[in-house]
């Protein structure tokens, strides 16, 4: 058989077998087309060898976008953990191929987070109006966001049913389809309470986008589902108004729960449950922010000594 037949069956068993997202499965899918890309539909799994991969990750390295821009390391590490777990799975059938642990991956230097302090948040809340419908979702959002430290796929995919607004706490379903507990503050309770009291349909989704062309009986759940993008202009729209140069992403009010927690002194193996990390040197972005919380706590906490 081809490459390309088996990366076909290999995502596949992804969604099947491993449960994957599809969203996961489709980003495969575009890592693994490069492979094909580079070494053409007829490649056979025995023509991967180390010098091809040699070649390959050269290739990779130097590859230009439509965009015409290049891939970084970050990206291509993503290609390269794709491509290292479609070979693990042409191990598992006993196809002859390149060995997984030949590939290894560049270092990458820890990426520099951005995140709000608290005062920055309140002036961000601060412009929206709370006069309307649309004001009180926008409100709701920003709130959850930075009180539950969600992704933004996550946040999107909530039903009304899922968030229990009294015990302030709910399960939700994250990467690698593992659940973990979310927890929110009474103001983005509240925020979400009075955004639900303005509504006035029975469709499930939490959040909705202001689509009005057609009756609410008339659509589909999804097709009034606010998207990923839309979170991402909505929260660009208040940065702007508040003034704020940074730039921010609804992933931004991720980073910046995750940092609150740790400069109020919370541990990082907790902040790595509540962010939903399967490995906590993922969590471990997040520590160089706190060192000036930490050198104050030095210099609060530790005794000075008298040379005498």
């Amino acid at each position: 058989m081809f490459v390309s037949d088996l990366i076909i069956e290999f995502l596949q068993s992804l969604e099947i077998e491993n449960g994957r997202s599809r969203y996961t499965t489709r980003n495969y899918e575009l890592y693994l087309s490069r492979v094909t890309e580079f070494g053409g539909e007829e490649l056979k799994p025995e023509d991967i060898t180390p010098e091809w991969l040699r070649q390959y990750r050269l290739w990779l390295n130097r590859y230009v976008t439509d965009r015409k821009k290049g891939l970084s390391v970050t990206t291509q590490n993503y290609h390269l953990i794709a491509f290292r777990g479609f070979l693990k799975y042409l191990s598992k059938r006993g196809i002859k191929s390149l060995n997984p642990t030949l590939v290894e991956l560049p270092r990458t230097h820890r990426p520099q987070v951005t995140f709000l302090h608290v005062d920055e948040i309140d002036r961000i809340l601060a412009e929206i109006p709370l006069d309307n419908e649309t004001g009180l979702r926008d409100r709701a959002i920003l709130e959850l966001l930075f009180s539950s430290g969600l992704r933004v796929s996550e946040l999107i995919n909530l039903n009304r049913d899922h968030v229990n607004l009294e015990r302030r706490e709910f399960m939700v379903r994250g990467k690698g389809q593992k659940d973990r507990p979310v927890f929110i503050s009474d103001q983005a309770a509240e925020a979400i309470s009075d955004y639900l009291a303005e509504r006035h349909d029975k469709l499930p989704a939490l959040f909705l986008n202001n689509s009005r062309n057609r009756p609410d009986a008339d659509m589909k759940n999804d097709e009034r589902r606010l998207t990923s993008r839309s979170v991402e202009r909505i929260v660009n729209k208040y940065v702007r108004l508040a003034g704020i140069t940074k730039h921010v992403t609804p992933h931004t009010l991720r980073h910046s729960f995750a940092t609150d927690l740790l400069m109020n002194g919370a541990d990082l193996r907790s902040v790595q449950s509540m962010l939903g990390h399967s490995n906590i040197s993922t969590t471990q972005i997040y520590t160089h922010v706190t060192d000036p919380h930490l050198r104050e706590v030095h210099e609060r906490f530790h005794s000075d000594t008298e040379i005498k």
